[in-house]
């Protein structure tokens, strides 16, 4: 056990640096993502039509999109602190990176919550993050799929398990009526470009 508390502290040593950079990028893509949000919940926005929400009722499933996402978002980065420390930084990153881009759209997408949505009530600091009109694309279905694209060639229990979670809260979020289809169906697209992008500038990095 000894040794490999060692070995762990070696390792985040090592990463030391590229860690404090992740953390740093994240920090700005929170920011970004703050001010994204405020930015669309004052300007004007449109209610769109839907062709799968209007033919599914709304159902209550809050829980599940509250504490999934954030059960997704603790196992993504605790699995990498404490099993995988020389993926830290990527983790981080690449999810920054993600948030950093979806911001960027959601000021492109003047989109209102549909009319019939139901109210989400995200727990402590995590409600300040929340806003009403932020919905191009749906980050519940993106972060659980980016999990599946870094975690697939390191543990493909864990991947999968991130890519049956983005199945169920891309449904979850349909079926609260808190995004539009085209809101969950590109958020696939959109990550693994998102996951490319930030596996380009690794290898880019790791040649300087």
């Amino acid at each position: 056990m000894g040794s490999k508390i060692k070995d762990w502290k070696n390792e985040l040593k090592k990463h030391k640096n590229l860690i404090l950079l992740s953390l740093l990028f994240l920090i700005i893509a929170i920011v970004l993502d703050y001010l994204s949000g405020i930015y669309v919940d004052k300007v004007g926005t449109i209610v769109a039509t839907d062709l799968i929400l209007d033919n599914i009722p709304v159902v209550n499933l809050n829980f599940i999109f509250v504490y999934l996402f954030v059960l997704v978002i603790a196992i993504g980065i605790l699995y990498a602190l404490f099993f995988k420390v020389r993926m830290l930084h990527k983790v981080i990153a690449q999810g920054s990176l993600l948030v950093a881009i979806r911001s960027i759209f959601i000021c492109f997408t003047h989109l209102k919550t549909p009319s019939d949505a139901l109210l989400t009530h995200f727990p402590g600091i995590l409600s300040s993050l929340s806003f009403h009109n932020d919905l191009f694309f749906s980050a519940h279905t993106a972060i659980p799929f980016l999990g599946f694209l870094i975690y697939k060639d390191e543990n493909k229990r864990l991947a999968y398990f991130f890519l049956v979670c983005s199945i169920i809260l891309a449904i979850t979020v349909l079926l609260m009526h808190v995004h539009y289809s085209i809101d969950v169906f590109s958020a696939f697209f959109i990550t693994y470009g998102s996951y490319k992008i930030g596996e380009w500038l690794f290898r880019k990095i790791n040649h300087y």
